[in-house]
């Protein structure tokens, strides 16, 4: 078998961003929910941590029900882009917090603190069984998770994501969880 050209790995990565973006947005509002309140149960015994979600932009499943409720007794945060080829900082949310639209267009805090999250729940396009993560390319959550090694991650997804293999790089770091409307899926070896 011929080694794998860059271009040719770059293709099948692009490949597997459409298949599993036109998939995420033929989802139905009902599987996005059902994997949202799934989010919610997991973690809904956490109390007195830093957890970081996200604002959903397009297709996303939204995490902000279960950012809501988790906020009344833990310290939720938010990723903001600071810097072009730089690891996501994370910026305190509540409910109703001032916000102003950064970068790619999604909605970040204006104010609040700077945080360190204990857990992550993260966006993707696409995952596999070992819960391997694809993103939008940019690389921001695979070099905010390497400085984030003690960190717990959560993927959010809904289960038309899920593709046989994702395509990974030797940086590229595995979650701990995804969480969708049919279940937890657990990375091999994860308790």
């Amino acid at each position: 078998m011929d080694a794998m050209t860059p271009d040719s790995f770059t293709d099948l990565k692009r490949q597997a961003r459409k298949q599993s973006l036109d998939a995420r947005k033929a989802a139905t509002r009902e599987a996005r929910a059902s994997a949202a309140t799934r989010l919610w149960a997991q973690l809904r015994e956490t109390r007195g941590v830093v957890i970081a979600g996200y604002m959903p932009k397009g297709s996303e499943v939204s995490p902000l029900t279960a950012m809501r409720a988790l906020w009344r007794d833990n310290t939720i945060c938010v990723p903001v882009v600071t810097a072009e080829g730089a690891p996501l900082r994370f910026r305190e949310w509540w409910p109703g917090c001032p916000t102003e639209e950064g970068a790619f267009g999604v909605e970040i805090p204006t104010e609040g603190g700077w945080r360190v999250p204990d857990i992550l729940i993260v966006p993707l396009v696409a995952f596999d069984a070992g819960c391997n993560r694809l993103g939008y390319g940019g690389g921001f959550y695979d070099r905010t998770l390497a400085g984030l090694a003690n960190a717990r991650t959560i993927g959010l997804a809904v289960e038309a994501q899920r593709l046989v293999q994702v395509p990974r790089e030797a940086n590229d770091r595995a979650l701990d969880y995804v969480v969708t409307e049919s279940g937890v899926h657990r990375r091999p070896g994860t308790e």
